[in-house]
Order: C-alpha cells, then structure tokens, then sequence
C-alpha cells in the first residue's frame, strides 16, 4: 500500500477545529515562487499548481522507468499547500489578493535528494515538452507554530485565525513572522469538485513565547 503522509503524519495534516500548538520539523517541498492574485484564470499561481504536479508525479512513477532514487518506496501524492505574505503586513487582507506573494509547494519523501529533484525537472520537461525551470527544491523548518482545520471558503479563513490568536493570547503566546515565517495553507479538498462551503484547509501561523517587560 502507498505510503499516504496525510494518514502517518495526522498531527501535521489532520488538526481539529479548534487551534492548537505543533512543532514541525524541517520539510523537503518542490516549490513555485510568484505574486499576485491566485484566482486569476491562466495566471501564475494557477499554472504553478500544473508544474508541480508534473515533477512530483514524476517522481512517483520513477519506479516504471529506468530511473531509479534509493531508497524509494511508493506514495500518495501530498497535497498542494501554499505559504502567503503580503509587504508591509503580518495579517493578510483578503480583499487585496493582487498584493499576495506566495510559495506554492507540494511536499517530497525524505529519500527525494537534490539530485533526485534535477533529474525529475528534466524528465518531466523532456516528457511534456513544457518549461519546469521555475520548480525549486525547498527545505522549510516551521518549527513552533498553531494550526487550526479551517472548513469554508478561504475569504473566511479570518475567523479561524481570530480564533488562532485568541488562543495564542490566552496561552502567552504570539505570532511570530519574523525571519521569513510566514502564513501557511494546507488543501485537503479538490476545490474543483467539493462546495465551498465544504472546502478543507489547514491554517498554520508560526508563533513564540510572549516577550515580558
């Protein structure tokens, strides 16, 4: 059976409805960096979610070909996340979605190296015949954070963060995106086929202890 990282890492993947607190260690992602509005139809963050998908279901199928990545075992694709920052801004105003800078990712097994990744980026460019240049391999250590399973649109993910910093208040502790922490997105549901009203998606903030004077 695929090995599935939202099953075997549920404390990553699978949070409540209420916030709670989670230290996540360093993660390996093949990355999309870009800015602007990720509705806009044939924009940048909609054709970096295709370029993703091309190198890690590259990576899956490596095993039909004559590639082949030690250590490899089969998996479940991950699911699509994002990190979201706005300049000048901690929280993020939903209503200006042109000033978004993002990080589109997916996550990658332990056993995919660098080298790994740059063989995928070729094949996948020699197969599709299509530019991967802009994919990255990223290594991201969060470490100290709050989360919370946001369910609903994500022009509603405000009510869930309010939710994140009234907890966080009450257990002294603050946000903290400093040093290039930022605002995270897990996407548990296919936004294309659920109502969204139903859509599922993790919401994570890295935090602190609150400084005393």
């Amino acid at each position: 059976m695929a090995f599935d990282y939202k099953k075997e890492y549920k404390e990553f993947y699978m949070p409540g409805k209420k916030p709670e607190i989670v230290t996540v260690p360093p993660m390996r992602y093949i990355a999309v960096r870009g800015t602007g509005d990720p509705n806009e139809e044939g924009g940048a963050y909609k054709s970096s979610t295709g370029l993703l998908y091309g190198v890690a279901y590259t990576v899956k199928m490596s095993k039909m070909g004559d590639h082949r990545i030690d250590g490899y075992f089969d998996f479940v694709v991950p699911p699509l996340e994002g990190f979201w920052r706005q300049e000048g801004a901690e929280a993020l105003d939903y209503a200006r979605k042109d000033a978004f800078h993002w990080i589109s990712c997916i996550r990658l097994p332990d056993f995919v190296t660098e080298a790994d990744f740059r063989w995928a980026v070729a094949e996948a460019t020699r197969k599709k015949g299509q530019d991967f240049g802009k994919v990255e391999y990223l290594t991201v250590e969060e470490g100290l954070c709050v989360q919370i399973l946001h369910v609903g649109p994500f022009d509603s993910e405000p009510e869930s963060v309010a939710k994140m910093d009234a907890y966080l208040s009450e257990r002294g502790f603050e946000n903290d995106f400093a040093s290039g922490r930022q605002h995270h997105e897990i996407y548990l549901s296919d936004v294309r086929k659920a109502a969204p009203e139903k859509w599922r998606t993790v919401v994570r903030h890295p935090i602190r202890p609150k400084e005393t004077n």
